[in-house]
């Protein structure tokens, strides 16, 4: 079901679609997930692989947005409160609930944000992670043992969600896929077709592993592309002005053995007033994120040394074990799509996370801004939009309890396999049938080979890349491992893609180049 041909062999036949999306991020595919529930036949298309833009480049949390809170966004809180709650329940093996301890060093601070959290618990109401409460200095410094302890007055225990970005949208295109759409990485879209009043009714894409070129007819185009949503515009209506400006996250990766308890940190005013996390993730420590307006984007942004810094002085300053730039496992950076501010004098943080819903004269609809926790919300808003508009029959939305492709709320953590869900027992089975598939990847990491078998079989990973970076997270855990497990990887994959030496050689040049950018 989840084999990239078996999908690309029935379009050249069936090239007419009710609506067709171009983005496999976070929110193309919760459009697409939407639409395919409804009842609308449902082609996805992503230029490269799912997530590997900005919604494989999160902070990993899944959350209302406490920032937002003290910004009086109460409605945008409010809403993210309640799809945090939902992801929990849909999304049981990916989501889990995350404690957080804001480090009190004034005494003023512990009464504001304890105050302030009670709001944000309230909020949340039935669908709450638990509730916040104020700790004593013992207590803060005990759960949190690499804490700068000097002037420390308490802190204030508030929950909200962490998961893994990449895996959730991986598991989103398998459920899409389940439910009846046609979701295709690696196929990119290169032109939109017109009909004579000048009004979208299709796009011409070229799949990008054959070079084959494919059109296909629509009722409605939906464009979900993040930060590339201009080039779609443009492709749209040459000239059109630019809606989006990239602001750039970077976040560094340690070992746990900074931050070696069950709780994340929240540290709520840095020195320009960013919001800093560490967040426990897989085994390791998730440091971010920065917020700098960036004039231009791609699909591999490069962290800039003064985030590095500014990340670095500020865990340091709460840190009694320090931190350097030798002990970065990797850094990655990624494009938050913001509304282009108005005023040059903007700063990105008070730029709304709100979603936005652009309908063109061409009939092109666009989704922009938003955020990982309101996936589904976005996509539900846009698909309504399009049925208002008429070009589409009326359907009530489906998504608000449907399970994703894994969901599993009985998954062990202790095992790094539980990601995987209700498919950990498939993996397994391929270990019991094949055993050299238990061998691990790297001798320093918990990851096996089968998980790269699964990875090709089952959830469309066509380059060492595909696997290393968005299905074994290996890129954004240990960037010089990564690079070390690439010839194995590109093993695997040319035998079970039936490719040859020229191209594993290929894969694994192209590889190595990249890691260096995840490396300090």
């Amino acid at each position: 079901m989840f084999d990239r041909k078996t999908l690309i062999k029935p379009l050249e036949s069936s090239p007419d679609w009710d609506v067709i999306i171009i983005g496999g991020g976070a929110t193309g595919l919760g459009v697409a997930l939407d639409s395919v529930t409804r009842g609308y036949r449902t082609l996805l298309l992503e230029q490269s692989d799912f997530a590997k833009g900005t919604s494989s480049r999160s902070t990993k949390l899944v959350h209302g947005g406490v920032r937002y809170l003290a910004q009086g966004n109460i409605d945008l809180v409010q809403e993210a409160l309640y799809e945090r709650g939902l992801m929990l329940k849909n999304a049981s093996h990916l989501v889990r609930n995350q404690s957080f301890i804001i480090p009190n060093y004034k005494w003023w601070d512990s009464l504001v944000y304890t105050v302030g959290l009670k709001v944000y618990d309230f909020l949340a109401g039935k669908l709450s992670f638990g509730k916040s409460t104020r700790i004593s200095k013992k207590e803060t410094s005990s759960r949190l043992s690499t804490i700068k302890t000097e002037h420390l007055k308490g802190g204030v225990v508030y929950h909200d969600g962490q998961f893994d970005d990449a895996r959730l949208a991986v598991n989103m295109a398998q459920t899409a896929i389940e439910q009846g759409a046609t979701v295709l990485n690696h196929f990119k879209v290169s032109h939109l077709q017109k009909d004579a009043n000048g009004k979208v009714n299709g796009v011409t894409a070229i799949d990008n592993e054959t070079h084959k070129e494919y059109t296909f007819n629509t009722k409605v185009v939906i464009n979900a592309t993040g930060v590339f949503t201009d080039e779609i515009l443009q492709m749209d209506t040459a000239g059109a002005k630019n809606t989006v400006r990239p602001s750039q996250g970077i976040h560094l990766v340690l070992d746990r053995s900074f931050l070696p308890g069950n709780d994340a940190i929240m540290i709520p005013k840095t020195a320009d007033g960013r919001v800093l996390f560490l967040v426990p993730w897989h085994h390791r420590v998730v440091v971010g994120t920065t917020d700098t307006l960036l004039d231009s984007h791609s699909l591999e942004p490069k962290p800039l040394d003064k985030e590095v810094d500014f990340i670095l002085e500020t865990a340091n300053a709460y840190l009694n074990k320090p931190v350097s730039k030798a002990d970065v496992l990797s850094i990655f950076a990624g494009l938050r799509p913001l509304a282009a501010p108005k005023d040059a004098s903007e700063k990105t943080k008070e730029i709304s996370r709100s979603h936005k819903i652009i309908v063109s004269t061409s009939g092109l609809i666009t989704i922009t801004g938003g955020k990982w926790t309101t996936y589904r919300k976005m996509a539900q808003d846009t698909i309504n939009k399009v049925i208002f508009l008429g070009k589409l029959p009326h359907r009530e939305c489906q998504t608000k309890h449907l399970s994703i492709h894994g969901a599993d709320g009985s998954a062990d953590d202790t095992d790094h396999l539980y990601i995987y869900g209700t498919d950990q027992k498939a993996i397994e089975r391929l270990i019991q049938e094949s055993p050299e598939l238990g061998d691990k990847l790297h001798p320093r990491l918990e990851f096996l080979k089968a998980e790269v078998v699964w990875a090709v079989k089952n959830e469309m990973a066509l380059t060492v890349e595909d696997v290393l970076a968005r299905r074994v997270r290996i890129l954004f855990l240990d960037a010089k491992a990564a690079k070390e497990c690439a010839p194995v990887v590109a093993d695997i994959l040319a035998w079970y893609l039936g490719k040859d030496d020229d191209w594993k050689q290929s894969q694994i040049n192209e590889f190595t180049y990249l890691t260096n950018q995840y490396i300090l």
